[in-house]
């Protein structure tokens, strides 16, 4: 019908002649690209994009080098790699124990509740590193074996504490983006849904069937080119701590009903102007509920009560924004308004006594 009516718009508005609808046509076209190629500070999906995919080579690659750490450091303190074998951990560790030849020489209180520090608290943990590594069977190092392998070190901690704030920036970007897609999913699946679909919009106008699926796509034309064998059941969001507590008879539906609440919450962070995360997070409440239900059998409640309870915390959010701007402009106002009314001797007052003060 679109087609027809353009076809013969000629003769439908005879008041219109053929330059006025190619102008139309042309303002249109400006118009909408104007719209694709604007710019929005809140929904800079590509910077989620590419931190996600620098984390996971961040993770990789600490993961590499901690482990060539293990085998370098392994030579002079072997027990280490037992006691402490996360590589970001034991990097830290290793640095600051050093040579163990100097390790007597140094106070043992200060030096184990450094150690202590590094592992999160655990003081008994580091006191059976201390002495173990004092009572080492590992071989001696010199000073030059010593300063590469230190130097080595504080690089591979270097990229450990770049990728923690990368970390920290990708949940903070993710929760200004897509707040309630992070309160479900997390910011960690919910960056990498967003990246696999190529945008937060693409990944909006995606249906719940193919979020469940997105990212074993390989999997998926496998089994439908052999015709053998059962479909993938989920990809991306098998991650999920949902699926992970969920029975292994009962993933199938988890999976799925994530899925259908994933698509809802990225839905409402594209499509509504400032969303907060109350939705997402009765989202949350609302898979929670069917977990429980496929344990104990309590039935839980419909998505249109849950719905209406977060649309109403939503007013209730909107209200108190709505204040809060009223606030910060009558106060404005105000100090319009004194400024105005001052006299030029008040306003020379004003700017001389921070001069008599200096």
């Amino acid at each position: 019908m679109c087609r027809c009516l353009r076809l013969h718009a000629e003769k439908l508005l005879p008041e219109h002649q053929e330059k006025d609808i190619l102008r139309a046509q042309c303002g249109l076209g400006h118009a909408f690209s104007r719209n694709k190629v604007k710019f929005n500070v809140h929904r800079s999906d590509n910077m989620i994009i590419q931190s996600s995919a620098l984390t996971e080579h961040m993770d990789k690659g600490v993961n590499l080098l901690g482990m060539r750490v293990k085998e370098w450091y392994g030579w002079h303190f072997p027990e280490l790699a037992k006691e402490v074998p996360e590589p970001l951990k034991y990097s830290k560790v290793a640095l600051l124990i050093g040579s163990r030849s100097t390790l007597e020489e140094r106070d043992t209180e200060e030096v184990t509740q450094q150690i202590a520090e590094i592992l999160e608290g655990d003081e008994a943990l580091a006191a059976r590193v201390y002495e173990k590594a004092v009572t080492s069977m590992g071989g001696d190092m010199a000073e030059v074996d010593w300063s590469n392998i230190r130097r080595f070190m504080k690089r591979v901690v270097s990229l450990g504490d770049y990728r923690e704030s990368l970390q920290q920036y990708l949940v903070d970007k993710m929760m200004l983006v897509a707040p309630n897609l992070t309160e479900l999913m997390g910011q960690n699946i919910g960056a990498k849904l967003i990246s696999k679909a190529g945008s937060l919009t693409n990944l909006a106008k995606s249906p719940a069937s193919t979020i469940q699926i997105l990212g074993a796509e390989k999997a998926l034309f496998r089994a439908l080119k052999k015709r053998k064998g059962n479909t993938p059941k989920y990809g991306l969001i098998f991650h999920s701590t949902f699926i992970q507590r969920a029975a292994k008879e009962h993933r199938g539906k988890i999976s799925r009903y994530l899925a259908n609440k994933a698509a809802l919450a990225c839905r409402i962070d594209c499509f509504m102007d400032a969303p907060p995360q109350v939705f997402g997070e009765k989202l949350r409440e609302q898979v929670e509920a069917r977990l429980n239900f496929f344990d104990t059998g309590n039935k839980p409640p419909s998505n249109r009560v849950a719905m209406e309870e977060a649309l109403e915390q939503y007013k209730k959010i909107i209200r108190r924004r709505a204040k809060k701007q009223r606030t910060a402009q009558s106060a404005e106002a105000e100090g319009e308004c004194e400024e105005l009314s001052e006299t030029p001797k008040q306003k020379r007052s004003r700017r001389e006594v921070p001069q008599e003060s200096a």
